[in-house]
């Protein structure tokens, strides 16, 4: 008699215990039911719909043309698929900076029309309102603090941040406001190795990585990038796991020479 195993979901609370026993939080981005399917029966911990998606789906320079109906639709494709992985979503530009009310508006219609999780926020005491109202409806939050892609406007690049310690200083503040204001998570992105483990040491949540060392709790890459699907994207913390590049343009140009020369479909192929 075959017993079925309830799979155990990952939660806020899970994530918390893993940074407690030191186990390392691995988390990809999706933006798919077919890849967070796939996904997630690997083992992933944590799934961020990314706003990312402006730039490997859409095509986008940046991640600055998302809407919030963008991010529900990836969203709410991406929960149906997982049974066990924390499905984060972001919120994109424009939906929570300057405005708590509207912050709140955003986070609640993604976590009605996406079933999300947690939403994350870029920024530190600039969104503090708007990080603390949404809690305020008992939502999720987690943040991004370090090269914060949607403030890419006001960098003029995409160099490691915090290395002057002027802006390492404001980020251990901001660190600071966002745990104390009830963040479960902050994710560091392209930081100095040795300000990631400080922040890591210093809270009580996990501090997820993207080019922020391995002293921190858990790291993040953005799907398409460690698949080799995108091929222009080469930062130094991008480790390619696989290059689909040339796999898929190899399948499909196969696929295309059979079907010129008429061997597909071939007899057994057909009705």
């Amino acid at each position: 008699m075959s017993v079925h195993k309830e799979v155990k979901r990952v939660t806020t609370h899970v994530l918390s215990a893993m940074k407690l026993r030191g186990e390392k939080i691995s988390m990809l981005t999706s933006y798919d039911y077919s890849m967070a399917k796939l996904v997630d029966q690997a083992g992933c911990d944590v799934i961020l719909v990314g706003d990312s998606a402006s730039n490997v789906m859409a095509g986008n320079e940046t991640t600055l043309p998302m809407t919030l109906d963008n991010m529900i639709y990836h969203g709410a494709s991406v929960r149906k698929a997982v049974n066990r992985a924390l499905v984060v979503v972001d919120l994109p530009f424009g939906t929570y900076q300057g405005n708590s009310k509207e912050a709140l508006h955003s986070a609640i219609r993604i976590m009605k029309e996406t079933a999300a999780d947690a939403v994350k926020l870029e920024g530190g005491k600039e969104i503090i309102e708007s990080v603390d109202r949404i809690l305020t409806a008992g939502i999720p939050v987690m943040g991004h603090l370090g090269l914060m892609p949607q403030s890419i406007n006001r960098y003029g690049t995409y160099s490691v941040r915090a290395k002057e310690e002027e802006e390492a200083n404001k980020l251990i503040e901001d660190a600071r406001l966002l745990e104390e204001a009830g963040c479960f998570s902050v994710v560091l992105e392209k930081i100095p190795a040795s300000l990631g483990k400080k922040v890591a040491e210093m809270l009580h949540i996990p501090v997820i990585g993207i080019g922020a060392g391995n002293g921190v709790d858990g790291q993040v890459l953005v799907i398409h990038d460690m698949l080799g699907i995108t091929q222009e994207f080469s930062p130094r913390f991008l480790r390619r796991y696989l290059n689909l590049a040339d796999e898929i343009k190899g399948a499909v140009a196969h696929y295309v020479s059979d079907v010129k020369s008429k061997d597909f479909p071939n007899d057994l192929e057909q009705y």
